[in-house]
């Protein structure tokens, strides 16, 4: 059974900080391309990051400067770091995995979401 977990999420200032952790199993963990998306009430899931298995970043333009994203293959974790957060960075965060080899409608899987409120 493939699990994606995620945690680190919470409730944080405006121009504070926050890391968020995937925690994967089932899976050959570096064999896929890893991701961070969101969705605000109201609003349509959106891409943040992704680290392919082999370390390269991408980001989205919002999360560029601010946003980190790291793996630890030796964990089967993948890490979200968020630094001058903005009230508009508020959603349910998921952590996404992609096996790019795997046949169509096969290898990819989505966590359950952790929420992140940026708030006064």
């Amino acid at each position: 059974q493939v699990q994606l977990v995620e945690s680190g999420g919470g409730l944080v200032q405006p121009g504070g900080s926050l890391r968020l952790s995937c925690a994967a199993s089932g899976i050959i963990f570096s064999r896929y391309y890893m991701g961070w998306y969101r969705q605000a009430p109201g609003k349509e899931r959106e891409w943040v990051a992704t680290i392919t298995s082999v370390g390269a970043t991408n980001y989205a333009e919002s999360a560029k400067g601010r946003c980190t994203i790291s793996r630890d293959n030796a964990k089967n974790t993948v890490y979200l770091q968020m630094n001058s957060l903005k009230p508009e960075d508020t959603a349910v965060y998921y952590c996404n995995a992609v096996n790019l080899r795997a046949e169509a409608g096969r290898g990819t899987y989505w966590g359950q979401g952790t929420q992140v409120t940026v708030s006064s």
